[in-house]
C-alpha cells in the first residue's frame, strides 16, 4: 500500500474525485434510512476502510503515525466532519447537480484561504474566476427560492469551505501526514449520526450501500485526495476535482433519470467555466 504514496499527486486527486462522484447516487439508493442513519452507516464503514488502510500500510507504525500528525490532523478532522454532514443533508434536500457543483467552487475558496493563510497570491484571472463562480452558486440559488432547495443549497455550500481549510491545514504542515485527520472526521460524524439516529435498524440492502459509500465512495476517495494534496498546488485540487463535479449528475442521469432545472445548468456552466479560466492563470499554476 505505499506505493499509492509515490504515485503523482495530480492522478491520486484526480481518481480520488471520481471515487467521490458515486455519493450522491448512492444516497439516492437507500430504502429506508433516515438522513442521520445515513451519516452513521457511512461513517462507520468509513472509519472501518481507513483503519483496514492504515494497519496495512503503516503495520506497528500506525499509532505512532497518529501521534506524529498531533493537533493539526485533530482539528482538520473535525473541520472536516461538518463536510461530511453537510454532504448527506444537501444530497437528501437538493438535486446531485446543485451539490457537486457549488462543491466544486472549493477552487475559489482554495485561491482565498490560500491568499488569507499561505500568503498565495490572487491574480487578475483568479478574481475573475472567483467572481464568476460566487455568480453561478447566485443562478442556482436564486431559483431554488421558488423550488424549495435553497436549504440543501446553503448546507451544501459549507462543503467546499471545510474542505478548503483541511487543505490549508495539509498544505501548512506538508511534513505530517494528514490521513489521521480524515479518521478523527470519520469519527466526529459516526459520533454526530450515533447521537442523532432515531434507531439503529437497518434493512441487509441499507447496510450494504452504507458500506459502498463509506468505503469504495468516502474513504478510498479521501485518502487519495489527502496524499494528492501535499504535492499538488492549492488552486490545481480544485480543477482536477472537477471529476466528481462533471460525472456525479451522469450517474444520477444515467440510472435515475434526475434532471435538475435549467437554471443548475446554467449556474453549473458558470462555475466551470470560472475553473477552466482559473486553469490558464499560469503565474500561479505551481503555487
Amino acid at each position: 500500500m505505499n506505493k499509492i504514496y509515490q504515485l503523482p499527486g495530480y492522478i491520486l486527486v484526480s481518481f480520488g474525485g471520481f471515487c467521490l462522484s458515486w455519493g450522491g447516487y448512492i444516497i439516492r439508493l437507500f430504502e429506508s434510512a433516515s438522513i442521520w442513519q445515513i451519516l452513521f452507516l457511512r461513517s462507520f464503514f468509513f472509519v472501518l476502510g481507513l483503519i483496514f488502510f492504515l494497519i496495512l500500510t503503516y503495520k506497528k507504525d500506525t499509532f505512532k503515525i497518529f501521534k506524529s500528525s498531533g493537533y493539526p490532523a485533530l482539528f482538520g478532522g473535525f473541520v472536516l466532519s461538518f463536510s461530511f454532514i453537510s454532504f448527506v443533508v444537501a444530497m437528501s434536500n437538493t438535486s446531485v447537480a446543485n451539490v457537486v457543483f457549488i462543491i466544486s467552487t472549493q477552487t475559489m475558496f482554495l485561491a482565498i484561504f490560500g491568499f488569507f493563510y499561505l500568503k498565495e497570491k490572487v491574480s487578475f484571472i483568479g478574481c475573475l474566476s472567483i467572481f464568476l463562480a460566487m455568480s453561478g452558486i447566485l443562478v442556482m440559488v436564486g431559483d431554488s427560492i421558488s423550488s424549495g432547495s435553497l436549504f440543501g443549497n446553503l448546507v451544501a455550500l459549507a462543503i467546499p469551505i471545510n474542505f478548503s481549510i483541511l487543505v490549508m491545514i495539509i498544505r501548512k504542515y506538508k511534513n505530517i501526514d494528514m490521513i489521521p485527520a480524515v479518521f478523527y472526521s470519520g469519527i466526529f460524524s459516526c459520533l454526530y449520526g450515533l447521537v442523532l439516529s432515531e434507531s439503529f435498524i437497518f434493512s441487509t440492502h441499507d447496510i450494504l450501500m452504507g458500506f459502498f459509500l463509506g468505503v469504495p465512495q468516502l474513504a478510498l476517495g479521501f485518502i487519495c485526495i489527502t496524499i494528492g494534496s501535499r504535492t499538488t498546488p492549492s488552486v490545481t485540487i480544485g480543477l482536477l476535482m472537477l471529476s466528481e463535479t462533471i460525472f456525479a449528475p451522469i450517474w444520477v442521469w444515467i440510472f435515475l433519470n434526475e434532471v435538475p432545472p435549467i437554471s443548475v445548468f446554467i449556474g453549473g456552466i458558470i462555475i466551470i467555466f470560472a475553473i477552466v479560466l482559473k486553469s490558464f492563470d499560469k503565474k500561479h499554476s505551481k503555487t
